[in-house]
């Protein structure tokens, strides 16, 4: 089965390590990041989105004018806009990026950085929203007649587009989160669903319950999975290592000098599982399977995309490999230094990965194959 990669389409080079050099979104390294990972073979860069944070969407457009070959992944807040002008906003942009685009819905699972832009509805209520939203978006993208709808949520009256995508039937759709209501909207609704790096048997785990949900819900397809990790990767298991403890006190001091403004304040527990599960396995060890190490989600409350894989970039791909063969086909990675760990992870790691991936196709489509009987000529 095929595999991609995903890295981080940045608007300056801030991280959990080191505070950013210049402006919040500053054009000229947003480019050159964006660049780099189409340059050294990723598929595709996440925009993400953050209630202060430059808006995901025209900096999509930018890159996109500008990047040619670069797939886009651009995280949408449902609680930002209406769906039906969200909807003309990514069909719009997908005719920017000459169908590149995949949007990803984040529900919210941090109460306080939802209020900051007005959410005040409880978790289990922004999943149904969610679900109701992504329902309507996907309609306004394929109708072409009008439409109209009463939900939970939304309701309107007549609405068609006059903008589509330039993807048919219409973009992916990518979700995320890690409790059972998580499970039950994603599962119904999602083409890739998107999990946070732990251990290969909680994935497993996690995995089997999102597609327990999409047959629950009728599914005759089912979601691709996506992981995500922080690799941090040496030419030495020795060196790696090092670089990793180095990185875990750069973490802590950057913390301690300046917590982030988009985190949970200091002392309250993160509300959503996927952060709770990070929490809760990073209390049972420190690593894992083959190179999961958890230390810089506990330094972060486990906020967000924070365990770590360390090691040579053999190990780190084999490590990857290793979730491919539990299902998983988008691999999602970002380094804390943005830019050079995203040349070093697309020179040193994505080659590797492909290349056994491949070998793997060519081994199963040799098994696929019937064998025609050999026919003795002896006795002719």
């Amino acid at each position: 089965m095929p595999v991609e990669f995903l890295g981080i389409g940045a608007t300056n080079d801030g991280s959990e390590t080191r505070p950013r050099s210049g402006p919040a979104f500053d054009r000229q390294f947003t480019l050159r990041l964006a660049r780099a990972h189409q340059e050294h073979g990723w598929d595709r860069v996440l925009f993400a989105y953050g209630s202060g944070s430059a808006d995901p969407a025209q900096v999509a457009a930018f890159v996109a004018g500008q990047v040619e070959q670069l797939q886009i992944l651009l995280a949408h807040r449902p609680n930002v806009s209406y769906p039906t002008f969200a909807l003309k906003t990514f069909a719009t942009l997908d005719q920017i990026s000459d169908g590149r685009l995949t949007v990803h819905f984040i529900t919210g699972g941090n109460g306080h950085e939802q209020a900051r832009e007005g959410d005040f509805l409880s978790k289990d209520q922004r999943y149904s929203r969610t679900k109701e939203y992504i329902q309507i978006v996907k309609k306004g993208w394929t109708s072409t007649t009008p439409f109209s709808h009463e939900g939970e949520h939304y309701r309107f009256e007549d609405f068609l587009a006059d903008v589509f995508p330039v993807q048919r039937p219409r973009p992916r759709v990518s979700f995320g989160g890690s409790s059972p209501a998580a499970y039950a909207a994603g599962g119904a609704e999602a083409d890739i669903y998107c999990l946070w790096g732990e251990p290969l048997a909680q994935t497993a785990e996690q995995i089997a319950a999102v597609r327990g949900a999409a047959l629950a819900a009728g599914r005759g397809d089912l979601p691709r999975f996506q992981v995500a990790f922080r690799p941090i990767i040496a030419p030495t298991e020795e060196l790696a290592w090092e670089k990793a403890a180095r990185t875990l006190e750069a973490i802590k001091a950057v913390k301690a000098v300046k917590p982030s403004a988009r985190r949970l304040p200091a002392g309250r527990a993160p509300e959503n599982s996927g952060s709770q599960r990070l929490i809760a396995v990073a209390a049972k060890g420190d690593r894992y399977d083959r190179a999961l190490w958890t230390p810089t989600a506990a330094a972060t409350g486990g906020a967000g995309n924070s365990t770590a894989l360390v090691g040579t970039p053999e190990t780190v791909a084999q490590a990857l490999l290793d979730y491919y063969d539990l299902g998983v086909e988008i691999l999602s990675a970002r380094g804390y230094d943005l830019l050079e760990d995203a040349v070093d992870f697309g020179r040193h790691v994505i080659p590797i990965v492909r290349e056994e991936v491949a070998k793997r196709d060519r081994e199963r489509e040799a098994s696929e194959t019937p064998q025609r009987p050999v026919t003795s000529l002896a006795g002719r």
